[in-house]
């Protein structure tokens, strides 16, 4: 009977192993992606790939938006050219040249009693360009009193702020005003500056300025032989708007969920989209010293280079922000992990909540039902937290890099407090049994 025995147990064992085999098999067969999984996950990169590449454009057209949807925001964005010196030195440059074009140095004789005008003509004739030249800085120093006081600025934020939609009408290359493009150049009508050096003239006894007559002439605000293109651009950002910066999050967030590792998915959206916005701030330099030495000589290349700044003040802003954000978010993605440098560094950030809690409880402060309540509600208060902040960034108008700073660090303020009440008093139970009070009862006395 035993000999019958063992040849059973055998053939059961073998029949055993060969299951098991077959699960194994099943298993790692399953295990395998399927080529939908595969499909998923190629959709997946490239929505996101597509979300990263339009974030530049995207921020390109909420700059564009903000120049041609609100006033406030332009006449913000060039206000500081009033008190830039470059600018200044241009404009009264350019003021004087236009008044000595229309000054005749004959009519200072006009004033001249008869009898002694021969004489001056003879003594202004042996001058020659030296009595111009006299003239002419006498003329520009009344021209850089009028640029570099505030009435200056006054009239240029009053007319910045008036003219707002010729700008918009010169960038998109329609109509007509006193901001216009002429042969690839963008132009402002310096005719009330003049007016005001013409008055600061009379005033000074230099009476023959009355009789210049209604001068317009042109400061270049922008020159460049692809303004063509840039219009046809505009035109194109303007339209999108606030809708291309939308399409390219809903893209990126449609690529992280199609994910099959989302967290990763998170972590490299994230660092693209700030990869993409910084290519952008390095473009917006590069062109800024390509469109300087594209100047002509008779464009002020300092003053060029305040107005570029000027414009590009708010975009660059976004830039920032954009590539803080990523690296923000990235981050939080990343502490939020299982790899082993993520992991040690929370428990890290724990055992210092644990051990502030600690020497709290040595020092007789407790926390009274409040304790409980949030160990109870924790995930839904970190939560009511994150949506906080995404709130405050959303509503914030025009949020800088250092907005999302703030925001980040008052979030992790208030985990850490978030921490520290659900910590667990020193020395309690690892658990209450069913039906008892609670370990901490004695909290609220």
């Amino acid at each position: 009977m035993p000999d019958d025995e063992h040849p059973n147990e055998l053939a059961a064992l073998r029949a055993r192993v060969a299951a098991l085999e077959s699960e194994a098999a099943a298993g790692a067969k399953a295990a395998r992606p399927a080529p939908r999984h595969r499909g998923r996950s190629f959709l997946a990169a490239v929505l996101i790939v597509l979300g990263c590449l339009l974030a530049p454009l995207g921020i390109v057209a909420a700059w564009t938006a903000d120049i041609v949807g609100d006033t406030d925001r332009y006449v913000a964005t060039v206000a500081p050219l009033a008190a830039d010196e470059d600018v200044q030195a241009a404009v009264a440059d350019r003021v004087t040249a236009a008044v000595m074009e229309h000054l005749d140095l004959q009519d200072l004789l006009a004033g001249v009693a008869p009898d002694q005008r021969p004489l001056l003509a003879k003594a202004l004739g042996r001058l020659g360009g030296s009595l111009e030249d006299a003239v002419r800085s006498f003329v520009h120093d009344k021209a850089g009193d009028i640029v570099a006081s505030d009435a200056f600025e006054t009239i240029w934020t009053d007319a910045n702020r008036a003219v707002h939609t010729s700008v918009v009408r010169a960038l998109t290359g329609s109509g007509d005003g006193a901001v216009r493009i002429d042969d690839d150049t963008v132009t402002v009508d310096l005719a009330p500056v003049i007016d005001r050096v013409k008055e600061r003239l009379v005033d000074s006894g230099l009476t023959v300025a009355e009789k210049i007559p209604e001068i317009h002439t042109d400061f270049t605000v922008v020159r460049s032989e692809d303004i063509g293109k840039v219009k046809t651009g505009f035109r194109l950002l303007d339209v999108t708007g606030a809708w291309l910066p939308v399409l390219a999050l809903l893209l990126v967030a449609a690529g992280v969920l199609l994910s099959q590792r989302r967290r990763r998915a998170l972590i490299a959206s994230a660092l693209g989209v700030a990869a993409a916005a910084l290519v952008l701030g390095v473009a917006l330099t590069v062109f800024r010293a390509v469109y300087l030495n594209a100047l002509p000589d008779t464009v002020s290349e300092a003053a060029a280079a305040s107005v570029y700044d000027a414009l590009v003040h708010f975009l660059r802003t976004t830039v920032r922000m954009v590539v803080t954000l990523g690296l923000v978010v990235a981050l939080a993605a990343w502490l939020t992990g299982h790899g082993r440098a993520a992991v040690v560094t929370r428990r890290i950030w724990d055992s210092g909540i644990g051990a502030a809690r600690g020497a709290a409880d040595r020092a007789g402060l407790r926390t009274g039902p409040v304790g409980p309540f949030v160990r109870r509600f924790r995930t839904w208060i970190t939560w009511v937290l994150i949506a906080a902040a995404v709130v405050t960034y959303v509503l914030w108008d025009h949020p800088t890099g250092w907005v999302v700073v703030g925001l980040a660090l008052g979030l992790l303020f208030a985990f850490g407090v978030v921490g520290f009440l659900a910590a667990e008093p020193s020395g309690a139970e690892p658990a209450a049994v069913e039906g008892e009070e609670p370990l901490d009862r004695g909290a609220g006395a």
